[in-house]
Parts: C-alpha cells; sequence; structure tokens
C-alpha cells in the first residue's frame, strides 16, 4: 500500500520543532539587538565625555589660577558642580551642571550645552595649597532599553593650570 501524506504525529512533531525554532531564534536578536545597544551608548558616551573634557581642559589650561571659583550654579544642584574663571586673554568662562545638562559659557555669549546626559559634575582642587591644578569628575548616563541605562564615570587626570 502506497500511502502518501504526513501523519498527525508526525505534523505535531514538526510544528513542536518549528516552534522550538522560533523561539530560540528570537531570543537570538533579542540578544544581539541588546549588545549592539550597550556598545552603541557605550561608544557615544565615551566620546561625548571625551569632547567635553578636551574642551574644558582647553580652557583650564588658559585659565589664570588666581580667578578660578568653584561653586554651585544653586542650592539644589551638588556642591563643585560649578567652576568660574579668567582665561588669560580676559575672558569669563564657565561651566555648570543645572539637572541633567551640563553648560558652557564664554565672555557674555549665550550659554552652550555641552551634554544632556550628566548625574554627576565635580570640580575639586586636589592638593588644598596647590591652587594651580585642577581635577575634574563627570558622569554621564543614558537609558538603553526596558529599564536599564548605561553609566560611563570618568574622572580627568589632574589639569594643570598654565597662568
Amino acid at each position: 500500500m502506497n500511502n502518501k501524506g504526513w501523519t498527525l504525529v508526525e505534523l505535531m512533531i514538526i510544528v513542536t520543532m518549528f516552534g522550538i525554532l522560533s523561539l530560540s531564534v528570537s531570543q537570538i536578536f533579542l540578544h544581539i539587538w541588546r549588545f549592539y545597544r550597550i556598545t552603541h551608548v557605550q561608544k557615544e558616551l565615551q566620546e561625548e565625555a571625551r569632547t567635553i573634557m578636551e574642551v574644558m581642559t582647553r580652557h583650564l589650561r588658559n585659565a589664570r589660577s588666581d580667578t578660578i571659583v568653584l561653586s554651585r550654579f544653586n542650592p539644589q544642584q551638588p556642591p563643585y558642580s560649578k567652576i568660574d574663571f579668567y582665561t588669560i586673554d580676559g575672558s569669563t568662562v564657565s561651566y555648570y551642571q543645572l539637572n541633567r545638562n551640563l553648560y558652557q559659557r564664554v565672555g557674555n555669549m549665550t550659554p552652550k550645552v555641552l551634554s544632556k546626559s550628566v548625574t554627576y559634575f565635580a570640580v575639586t582642587f586636589p592638593k588644598s595649597y596647590e591652587m594651580n591644578i585642577v581635577s575634574i569628575a563627570l558622569t554621564l548616563e543614558r537609558d538603553l532599553y526596558e529599564i536599564r541605562r548605561k553609566a560611563l564615570h570618568m574622572a580627568s587626570e589632574k589639569i594643570m593650570v598654565m597662568n
């Protein structure tokens, strides 16, 4: 007898195999997407932090050490989350955190937003007897997926004020 076709048992086995295969493939794609998202956000945070540090370092190297003032923008902000100083050419420069934004103000220009991802910004004098060395700490944070976040903390090596 030459019967062609599938039995019910064979059909159920095939449906079960396709179900297992589709579940595992979707989990693999989800893990690949999460890995991509984590590495992409980490790269963006590193680039943003490096850019901020380069800009701040350039200005601080041209600062007059006797004009550096560490404070905070308002009482709701963390202590030492604002730095003001004069550069050697006489212009005023300020960097400060306000909520999750980091601002740069040069002279009388409108403040420029350097980052919208700042959770922590602090400027200190690492040695109280050397007011020409400044240390900067910066933490940036972004949403990844669902309720997860990626944070990057960057503490600069001490910046020597040249003037």
